[in-house]
């Protein structure tokens, strides 16, 4: 039997918090479908990972992970992340005019 073919890998981004976070290229294909004005922010989305405001872990799940980055007066990039060991993956990124609740646990 056949393997298939691997996905490609997007990118793999270190963050503060010691995670590395990945997405594969297929992954933000489907992304950007359901969000199609990250497509044009893909750089501030690397940013967030890598020099993010703010995280915060959710209050639902402690594996979810929320990435902030302000691109203006009440207008943020949020990443958000699962963790799962020790390695970090999208599962979706937006532009919100709002933080949504969480413990913060990390701060620039």
């Amino acid at each position: 039997m056949g393997r298939g073919v691997p996905e490609m890998t997007k990118f793999a981004i270190p963050t503060p918090l010691g995670i590395c976070v990945r997405t594969s290229e297929g992954y933000w294909q489907k992304l950007i479908i359901k969000h199609p004005d990250i497509a044009a922010l893909e750089a501030k989305v690397i940013e967030t990972l890598t020099q993010p405001d703010e995280i915060r872990q959710s209050n639902c799940d402690p594996n979810i992970i929320l990435f902030y980055l302000t691109l203006r007066t009440k207008r943020w990039v949020v990443v958000v992340v699962r963790r799962l060991n020790g390695d970090g993956f999208v599962i979706t990124a937006y532009q919100t005019d709002a933080i949504k609740e969480g413990d913060t646990i990390w701060r620039k």
